[in-house]
């Protein structure tokens, strides 16, 4: 059987506090070939670690991340009401994460989130010096990001995340994407074959282990991105 790179989506979420260093390093700590997360500015034009364009769900707050400094970020406790009393999770920069990866050799999947838009030359400026884990790459829902990423380090991998309005018939005709993205709804002939002849890579998220595909997977796919890692690395061991 084929094995396919995995990808823990935001570390390690279903037993850690998503996209913090815990959840990270307890990704790593079993087994994954990567780990997914996502950036957004801070008001003082710091990338930093979260999903949300508001702090509500893990944080408790009414504000967006784009609202705060990063002192303030810093400051916050994250994960449910509970896991705010009992533990300090904190938000993280990804320089902090790039520093961590880079030190033990694990890619990243950085998903740039729709407010990088609106600071789009704080972003650039970072681009022209960041340096990222070998076989890491650069993820969005929005291709003018990944244009920027292009703009700037041709030599980067970028990953469009596609939805039902993506025309899979006209790949080619793509530019500034190296890879595909998409939600394991996808994984049907028809668009597996488009990604063939076209010569462009795929990788699948929403994978939960239980999928039949993981035991004979498609040529052109590339990786599974998954919030359940350890399952998905059992379905690939057995035989």
């Amino acid at each position: 059987m084929k094995t396919i790179p995995i990808f823990a989506h935001r570390g390690v979420s279903k037993s850690c506090v998503e996209n913090t260093m815990l959840a990270f390093k307890k990704a790593k700590a079993i087994g994954v070939d990567g780990i997914e997360l996502d950036v957004q500015f801070s008001k003082d034009g710091v990338l930093v670690v979260f999903h949300d364009l508001d702090l509500t769900r893990l944080v408790g707050k009414r504000r967006n991340v784009a609202d705060c400094l990063l002192e303030e970020l810093k400051s916050f406790k994250l994960g449910s009401r509970l896991q705010r009393i009992f533990y300090r999770h904190q938000i993280v920069t990804l320089q902090e994460v790039l520093d961590w990866a880079i030190e033990e050799q694990i890619p990243l999947n950085i998903e740039l989130k729709e407010s990088l838009l609106f600071n789009e030359q704080s972003f650039r400026q970072i681009l022209k010096t960041i340096r990222v884990p070998n076989n890491s790459h650069f993820s969005s829902f929005f291709d003018r990001l990944l244009m920027i990423v292009k703009e700037e380090r041709p030599e980067f991998e970028t990953a469009y995340i596609v939805t039902k309005k993506f025309n899979w018939a006209a790949i080619n005709e793509y530019h500034y994407f190296d890879v595909i993205h998409a939600h394991k709804k996808y994984y049907k002939r028809q668009y597996l074959k488009y990604c063939d002849e076209a010569q462009v890579g795929i990788r699948f998220y929403g994978v939960t282990g239980s999928e039949g595909f993981i035991k004979n997977p498609y040529p052109t796919v590339l990786g599974w991105i998954t919030d359940y890692p350890d399952k998905v690395l059992k379905a690939q061991q057995i035989n």
